[in-house]
């Protein structure tokens, strides 16, 4: 009986002590896991911010790599670079030529005179044409090229935002724009000092100024030119969101720069035409009086600035509100 009592005494002793042991037991392991979990929780927090903080850079960074990278664009930065040689060497051998003949436009005939010239010549030439079908292939590209090779959908899914994603191409456009007029500016410096002499610059007002103040103006004259093409880059961001396919987007950007084109060369127009994108593309020849005319390129300047604002909003909301990367 005494072993009885005790084994029946000792049975709810040893389970309540048990019990309690569980319970404390459960408490500090729950304990561990809430602690843990906050740990966990302040970690990926932790992780979390730099990237946000950092993450448009890291977009911008992938989109210059992506864009420069491409051989498509170094053929186009190529066929840019060769386009003032080509220009300068026709316009020496016209100068040398015994059967010469007379006028045409006055930064060629400037160019004879100073090689820097060169610069504002190429930069006219290529401004109307070549510049801006570069600028729409690669802005018409830069969605829809990667819907049709089905990378969007991968930088869609991780957690980098779409406003983010479309502001890192748009100002990857921008670069491009520097970096096509650049070339062709650069191209036409060292061409322009190979064939012509340089030094002082008589302006097209009859002015004349150093070399170096007209290097500054070169320089400011490039600028303005690449800034005119904005519009043309926010163009080409929302086509580029309207269709799958990058040759279409393409197409269509290019298509469109040639139609403002020929519309902006109709005086009957006269109504509508400085409302077109390209309108002042050209009054950067302003930039090359003394004192500087800056009406012209403030109305270009202001233009470009609206098209980015209504066609930037409206790629934004096509870009975030539907599926673009089917």
């Amino acid at each position: 009986m005494s072993r009885a009592e005790a084994r029946a005494g000792g049975s709810p002793a040893a389970a309540g002590s048990a019990a309690a042991g569980s319970a404390a037991a459960g408490s500090a392991a729950a304990g561990s896991a809430a602690a843990g979990s906050a740990a966990a929780g302040s970690a990926v927090v932790g992780r979390r911010r730099p990237q946000t903080a950092s993450g448009f850079l890291a977009l911008f960074r992938n989109e210059l790599h992506l864009t420069f990278r491409r051989l498509r664009t170094k053929v186009l930065l190529g066929i840019l670079a060769v386009l003032p040689v080509l220009i300068g060497v026709i316009v020496k051998l016209n100068t040398d030529s015994p059967h010469e003949g007379g006028g045409g436009p006055s930064f060629i005939a400037q160019t004879t005179q100073n090689g820097l010239f060169l610069v504002f010549t190429a930069l006219a030439v290529a401004l109307p044409v070549f510049l801006p079908m570069t600028v729409g292939v690669v802005a018409g590209d830069s969605v829809a090229g990667e819907a049709a090779t089905g990378t969007l959908r991968y930088l869609l899914v991780a957690p980098a935002g779409r406003t983010r994603l479309l502001a890192a191409k748009f100002t990857a456009g921008l670069v491009f724009c520097l970096a096509a007029t650049a070339a062709v500016a650069g191209a036409a410096l060292a061409t322009g000092a190979a064939l012509f002499p340089l030094g002082e610059v008589t302006l097209i007002s009859g002015d004349t100024i150093g070399f170096a103040d007209a290097l500054l103006r070169a320089v400011l004259v490039a600028g303005v030119v690449a800034a005119s093409l904005a519009g043309l880059v926010a163009i080409g961001l929302f086509v580029s969101t309207l269709t799958g396919s990058g040759i279409a987007a393409m197409a269509a950007t290019v298509g469109l720069v040639i139609t403002v084109q020929i519309l902006d060369a109709f005086p009957q127009l006269d109504a509508i035409r400085p409302f077109l994108f390209t309108h002042y593309w050209l009054s950067f020849s302003d930039l090359l009086r003394e004192p500087m005319y800056w009406d012209g390129v403030l109305k270009d300047l202001g233009l470009q600035a609206a098209y980015v604002a209504v066609f930037g909003s409206a790629a934004w909301s096509r870009f975030t509100s539907r599926d673009i990367s089917a």
